[in-house]
C-alpha cells in the first residue's frame, strides 16, 4: 500500500470538508490537516476533552452511523485510504466504510446526496490509537470521499493517498505548471527526504516555513543530492521557477535541471547554476524540449521550498492526458459526456463499457487540441 504517494484530501492541497451527520465533540476540518494529530491532556471545553480530530456523540441505541464528505483538494485515482485513530483509545469507532464519487464542478449537498457513490473501503474493523490503512484498487478518478463510522466515535485523520489526475478542460489554453500535485506532477523518485519530502516543494502557494519544502540531510561524502518529477504530460518546460524561501544556512550553493522522455537519457534544461539563500530564482531556458519527467539536481544538498515548471502540454500530452482521464471517468459520467456530444444512447454505453480505450472517441479528440468547445 503506497502511502508515499499524494494525500489527494489535505488542506494544503485544497481539500475540504464539506457535511458531516454529527461533530458534537470535535470539529470535522480536523480530518483533512496536513500536520499529524497531537493530544494535549487535560485541555476540556464544555463538551469534554479537547481531541485533535473529528469525533461524534455516542449513539445510545440510535440506529445507524456517523458520515463526513470530503471534497478532494486534487482529483485523483485513490490508491490507499488511512482512517487514522491517533489518540482515540476508548472512544474510536469500531468499522469503518469509504466511498468515492466524481462529480464535475462545485456540487452542493442535494447533488452529492444523489451522487453515483462507489465503495473504496468495505466495512472494515479498526484499531484505536493506529493508522489504519486500506488498499484501494478502483480504476476510477474520484473527486469526494465519504468516510462513514460504524456506529460512533472519534478519528483524527483521513488519508486518501493516489495518483493526481486533473480534468484537461480545465488545463488547455492557461498558463501551466507542469510540475504541481493540483497539475498531475509528482515526485516519483528522489535520493533523500530527512527534514521533508521532495513532494513539498511541488505544493499550491508559497513555502511557508522550512519544514514545507524539501530538505535533505547534510551530505559528508561526494556526490550530490536529487528528484525526479514526473510532469502532468509530455510537455515542453519553458520557465523553471526554484525558490529556497526560509533556507538560509541550510540552502543548496546550486542546482540543475535534467529532461527525459520515457526510455530516453537525462539531457540538460538548465546548467549547474549559482543558487542564492531565502530567494526565489526564475531562470528561462534556451532550448526547450518535449519531456516527461525532470530531474532536480541540488549541489551538495540542502533544502528547496518550492519547484514550479512553467510551459505547455505537446500535442502527444494533451491527447495522453485526455485518453487517461477518459478512461477513469466513472460509467455515468463517461456516458454523460459523450452524450453531450451528440452520440445516440447505445454508442455512449457501447463505447464506455469498452475502456480502456487505447484512443480517444472520435467525438472527444478536441480534448486533445490546443482549443476546444465545450458542449452546450
Amino acid at each position: 500500500m503506497d502511502t508515499a504517494l499524494p494525500d489527494l484530501a489535505a488542506r494544503n492541497l485544497g481539500g475540504s470538508v464539506l457535511t458531516a451527520n454529527d461533530e458534537f465533540f470535535a470539529e470535522k476540518e480536523n480530518l483533512i490537516k496536513p500536520e499529524p494529530p497531537v493530544f494535549r491532556p487535560h485541555t476540556f471545553t464544555p463538551k469534554g476533552q479537547e481531541y485533535d480530530g473529528w469525533e461524534t456523540r455516542r449513539r445510545r441505541g440510535v440506529p445507524g452511523a456517523d458520515w463526513v464528505v470530503i471534497r478532494l483538494g486534487v482529483p485523483g485515482i485513490p490508491r490507499s485510504v488511512t482512517v487514522d485513530t491517533s489518540f482515540f483509545k476508548g472512544n474510536f469507532p469500531e468499522q469503518a466504510t469509504v466511498h468515492g464519487a466524481a462529480l464535475d464542478g462545485y456540487p452542493g449537498p442535494a447533488e452529492l446526496a444523489a451522487a453515483e457513490w462507489v465503495e473504496l473501503v468495505p466495512r472494515s474493523p479498526l484499531r484505536g490509537h493506529t493508522q489504519n490503512t486500506f488498499a484501494v484498487a478502483t480504476p476510477l478518478r474520484i473527486t469526494h470521499v465519504r468516510l462513514t463510522i460504524h456506529p460512533d466515535g472519534g478519528v483524527a485523520r483521513l488519508r486518501v493517498h493516489g495518483e493526481p489526475l486533473p480534468d484537461p478542460r480545465e488545463l488547455i489554453g492557461v498558463p501551466l505548471d507542469l510540475a504541481a500535485l493540483v497539475n498531475g506532477g509528482r515526485t516519483v523518485e528522489a535520493s533523500d527526504g530527512f527534514f521533508s519530502p521532495p513532494d513539498n516543494m511541488l505544493q499550491p502557494g508559497e513555502s511557508r516555513f522550512m519544514s514545507d519544502g524539501w530538505e535533505t540531510a547534510r551530505r559528508r561524502g561526494p556526490g550530490h543530492d536529487w528528484a525526479v518529477v514526473r510532469l502532468t504530460a509530455e510537455a515542453l518546460p519553458r520557465v523553471i521557477d526554484l525558490s529556497t524561501l526560509h533556507y538560509k544556512g541550510n540552502s543548496p550553493g546550486s542546482a540543475a535541471v535534467w529532461g527525459r522522455v520515457p526510455g530516453g537519457e537525462w539531457t540538460p534544461l538548465l546548467p549547474e547554476t549559482p543558487l542564492l539563500p531565502d530567494t526565489g530564482h526564475r531562470f528561462r531556458l534556451a532550448e526547450p524540449r518535449p519531456v516527461t519527467e525532470v530531474r532536480l539536481d541540488i549541489h551538495p544538498d540542502g533544502g528547496v521550498g518550492r519547484l514550479r515548471i512553467w510551459g505547455p502540454l505537446t500535442t502527444t500530452g494533451r491527447r495522453e492526458l485526455a485518453l487517461r482521464w477518459f478512461n477513469a471517468l466513472t460509467p455515468a459520467a463517461a456516458e454523460a459526456l459523450l452524450a453531450a456530444h451528440g452520440l445516440p444512447e447505445n454508442d455512449c454505453r457501447s463505447l464506455t463499457a469498452a475502456r480502456p480505450a487505447t484512443e480517444l472517441p472520435a467525438e472527444l479528440r478536441e480534448l486533445g487540441a490546443d482549443t476546444f468547445s465545450t458542449p452546450s
